[in-house]
């Protein structure tokens, strides 16, 4: 019997027979990958969706992970430039360095908003490739999803007609989704709204929702008095429906600022697992379409 076990494991290639151990660094990422991978891909999530994606802790659990990968997927658009530079040095895994046939850089392929004509420390904590939240445009995902099984069927060409299956049944049910979250927030074109950092420019974006402010006066500054006061007064005269906040920073500014205008204050998931609620794309989508 044993001999019969060596023989099939001589005729089948270990690539074969195992699944591809595919590292993302935030879970969405990990949904998709899942999603069009299916059955063919292992995926494993650096990062926590109620983290704040711009700091996370290179852990020896986290670099292990890596150090295990048969391939990497990021965000990209320097989001994770405080963090993963350092974890991919001390994996010293070559398929997952930056430039291999095995990295992918998601924000390459697609249009990044906000990019700065200058980058200049005076401006805060900029990112000069553009806004790197462009996964919260759920036209976007479908964009990524293509992205994604290319790449894998790049790497995985064996497993092509099932990528390409797995993409194809996404993209149907997306779509439907896409034409009801278009109907849901239709009626929120050209509501002003407030943010703590600019998380949801992509979603503004696709729903004609107007940021008026931050509670940050610039880019990872924390809000001072002066601003704050400023916040106040903009918001009596500018009457925004609300403060869109996330949920890695302190909400203690924006209560203040409720308690001097009135302003609601609604938690926006920026990635599954930020709020118990959102456990995958559909029902991250769901709640913020609904939030309003």
């Amino acid at each position: 019997m044993k001999k019969r076990i060596y023989i099939l494991l001589f005729m089948f290639p270990l690539s074969l027979l195992a699944n591809l151990n595919i590292a993302v660094t935030y879970p969405y990422i990990g949904a998709l990958t899942k999603t069009i991978g299916g059955d063919k891909v292992d995926t494993v999530v650096l990062a926590k969706g109620n983290w704040d994606p711009h700091f996370v802790i290179p852990r020896p659990s986290l670099i292990a992970k890596a150090r295990n990968a048969d391939a990497l997927i990021i965000n990209g658009g320097q989001l994770e430039i405080g963090w993963l530079p350092p974890l991919i040095s001390r994996a010293s895994n070559p398929k997952i360095n930056i430039n291999s046939k095995t990295f992918l850089d998601l924000s390459r392929h697609v249009e990044l908003l906000q990019k700065p004509l200058n980058v200049d420390r005076a401006g805060g904590d900029v990112h000069p490739d553009g806004n790197p939240h462009f996964h919260l445009d759920p036209n976007n995902i479908l964009i990524l999803a293509g992205v994604i099984k290319d790449f894998l069927i790049s790497i995985d060409s064996e497993n092509k007609g099932v990528y390409e299956k797995n993409f194809s049944d996404f993209s149907g049910m997306w779509k439907v989704k896409l034409g009801m979250w278009k109907i849901k927030m239709a009626n929120n074109r050209g509501v002003k709204i407030v943010q703590y950092h600019n998380v949801m420019a992509y979603f503004n974006h696709a729903y004609g929702l107007i940021s008026i402010a931050t509670i940050e006066p610039l880019p990872g500054i924390p809000p001072s008095s002066r601003h704050t006061i400023h916040l106040i007064d903009l918001i009596k005269e500018q009457k925004p429906c609300c403060i869109l906040h996330d949920v890695y920073h302190s909400t203690k500014t924006a209560e203040f600022l409720k308690e001097k205008t009135g302003i609601k204050i609604i938690l926006m998931p920026h990635d599954l697992g930020a709020l118990d609620e959102v456990e995958d794309l559909v029902s991250l989508f769901d709640y913020l379409s609904g939030a309003l």
